[in-house]
């Protein structure tokens, strides 16, 4: 059942399809996040980032626990939290899709900084990050991730998620 733009819909349990449909209506950046190390090299699409602190630089990351790069990301415990610019977001479908890892790292050029996390070339931004703590809720973990390095491009327009399709975004006020 959906809501009236005047009257809200309320009902005593949320449900998960009613969840999904009001999220689609809240904006938000994409990332592809990414990691190296003796779990292997892995990397998914995610738009559950966010900051936490900026004492010390901490960001947060919602990774399913069941989704096939879980057991590399706890096993690595560093990641690569790269923001999209405007034009990425074929990369975003590979990395959030069912493709092979190796197809996935090929379709775009990469380096890596302090922690060995892929850094993608030309994202908008990239933090470098070792994970701090992780907390599990519901299906999900939240990783909480101390940036040890990071870089922005200034010029580069965003790539955002809302109402289900890509956006760009720029620097311009409203």
């Amino acid at each position: 059942m959906q809501a009236s733009e005047s009257t809200p819909f309320i009902q005593e349990v949320v449900t998960r399809d009613d969840f999904r449909h009001a999220m689609a209506g809240l904006a938000a950046a994409v990332n592809v996040i990414t990691s190296d190390g003796p779990g292997g090299r892995a990397g998914f699409t995610a738009t559950a980032v966010c900051s936490v602190t900026d004492d010390p630089p901490t960001l947060l990351v919602c990774l399913n626990r069941s989704a096939s790069v879980h057991a590399a990301f706890s096993a690595n415990a560093t990641l690569c939290v790269n923001t999209l610019a405007h034009g990425q977001h074929e990369l975003s479908n590979l990395f959030g899709g069912k493709t092979d890892m190796t197809e996935r790292f090929a379709a775009a050029q990469w380096h890596t900084w302090v922690t060995g996390a892929p850094v993608l070339e030309g994202a908008a931004a990239s933090f470098d990050c070792r994970v701090s703590k992780t907390v599990s809720v519901g299906t999900h973990d939240i990783l909480f991730c101390e940036v040890v390095a990071l870089e922005r491009q200034g010029a580069a327009a965003g790539l955002v998620y809302f109402d289900r399709q890509y956006h760009g975004v720029t620097a311009r006020p409203v």
